[in-house]
């Protein structure tokens, strides 16, 4: 077989999430081990504990202490959220309370009052001597699979500084990239 003949290796799919929907009133506290992909419909009150992902609906009306790996609001919500990974405020969100995240993403409509607190944390790679990151840095800062990665480069579609045969990406350049499509 010729080299051009290989097909590229995919990485393999996670296993799906778990889906747990709650669409009626309920109190308690609720903590996952495993990671699911909690829905909240309903009004809940109490404590939130998810491995994975969180999502309260546009109808939700939540009164609780909120940790997750991946947490969308798009309804009212009054406690604080500590998301690992990421936090989206939706457009119909309303939170009322302390935010916890290293990623924020905050949609235009949505309605926050309280205080931010941006952490890394051994979730997010660091960006070596706190400026630049490698291909693999990139790519999981990104969250991005690397190959994804090597075709924005090749496209001239990412900013890029080549030094030798290794690629290094600049990290303000990268977060400007990220939050609008072009290099500065």
């Amino acid at each position: 077989m010729a080299f051009g003949d290989k097909k590229p290796v995919k990485a393999p799919e996670p296993p799906p999430l778990n889906v747990i929907e709650l669409n009626a009133q309920m109190n308690g506290s609720l903590a996952f081990q495993e990671p699911v992909d909690l829905r909240i419909n309903g009004h809940f009150t109490g404590n939130l504990d998810v491995k994975g992902a969180l999502t309260v609906g546009g109808r939700a009306n939540v009164e609780a202490d909120i940790t997750g790996d991946y947490v969308v609001i798009a309804g009212k919500v009054k406690g604080k959220v500590h998301a690992t990974r990421l936090l989206t405020l939706m457009p119909t969100a309303v939170l009322i309370g302390d935010i916890h995240a290293p990623k924020l993403n905050v949609v235009e409509g949505a309605v926050f009052q309280g205080t931010c607190h941006m952490t890394v944390n051994d979730v997010l790679p660091a960006a070596p001597g706190g400026e630049w990151f490698d291909l693999a840095g990139v790519a999981a800062y990104l969250e991005i699979e690397e190959g994804v990665i090597l075709e924005l480069v090749r496209a001239g579609k990412i900013p890029v500084v080549k030094e030798g045969a290794a690629f290094k990406f600049e990290r303000a350049q990268i977060d400007h990239w990220a939050a609008t499509g072009t290099a500065k």
